[in-house]
């Protein structure tokens, strides 16, 4: 694991959307890991923007986001499929039929989890996983005490994660309980993982995943396992890490990051 300190949330966004971007640009039939929630507006708004005045090209991407509530038909305004449309696919060329979330209305549940790990190893396994963190240290929906090597599942939400969340919705008590997600152990056989987090809100939880130890009551710690992750922060977020000016010196020093010093 690596952390890369930024100033701003903006910095860190922007650094994280270039990433992605050389990725796409690099294989341009990507399978790509997606996440949802506040801290990735500003990074698909970007990735957005690259498309439109940079011609970044979505059109043979697949694409798996990690979770999605049971009970909510696509079309509703709380679901992920319809957050991922707003905030992303419809606007670049990725076609629809390429981007995959589970169904949360499905009429078997356990089945629908298996086939959506079918459908992720039918493409060969996602290339790069984007995430973010719950304030509760969890991946996906991986709540507290998920186990290290889960798989695709449905998961009952926790009283924080239900609190962090609800505001989302028109109508805060109509938020799902349930949710199905990739397990943990799905996410970490993701060929390469791309964290951001930003917020002082999520400074304790952040500090806490990246370097306090590997448990299951912290699903995001097990990133630590992980052969080529890299967590993108902004200061407010690191501002607990005990080991900040390493990571300073790393975005400073190390030759792999000599393109972004000036321009992130």
């Amino acid at each position: 694991m690596e952390v890369i300190i930024r100033p701003t949330q903006e910095h860190a966004a922007s650094l994280t959307a270039q990433l992605i971007s050389e990725a796409i640009i690099a294989r341009p039939k990507i399978v790509l890991g997606l996440a949802t929630g506040r801290t990735m507006e500003m990074l698909y708004d970007k990735l957005a923007k690259m498309h439109k005045e940079q011609k970044l090209d979505f059109s043979l991407c697949r694409t798996f986001n990690l979770d999605e509530y049971i009970g909510l038909p696509p079309e509703h305004k709380g679901s992920y499929r319809y957050y991922m449309n707003k905030n992303l696919f419809d606007r670049v060329n990725i076609d629809l039929r390429n981007t995959h979330l589970p169904n949360g209305i499905a009429p078997d549940i356990d089945a629908e989890c298996g086939r959506y790990e079918a459908e992720i190893a039918d493409c060969g396994g996602i290339d790069l996983q984007i995430l973010g963190i719950g304030r509760s240290g969890h991946i996906g929906f991986n709540e507290p005490l998920s186990a290290l090597r889960s798989r695709t599942r449905a998961k009952a939400l926790t009283p924080t994660t239900v609190a962090q969340n609800c505001s989302l919705f028109d109508r805060p008590e109509e938020m799902p309980q349930h949710a199905i997600t990739m397990g943990v152990g799905t996410i970490l056989d993701a060929k390469r993982i791309l964290m951001m987090v930003t917020g002082r809100e999520k400074a304790e939880i952040l500090a806490k995943a990246v370097e306090g130890p590997v448990t299951a009551m912290i699903s995001a710690s097990a990133l630590q396992l992980h052969q080529r992750c890299t967590v993108v922060v902004d200061e407010a977020a690191a501002s607990l890490l005990k080991e900040r000016e390493y990571y300073h010196w790393i975005f400073q020093n190390e030759p792999e990051w000599a393109p972004y010093r000036e321009r992130f």
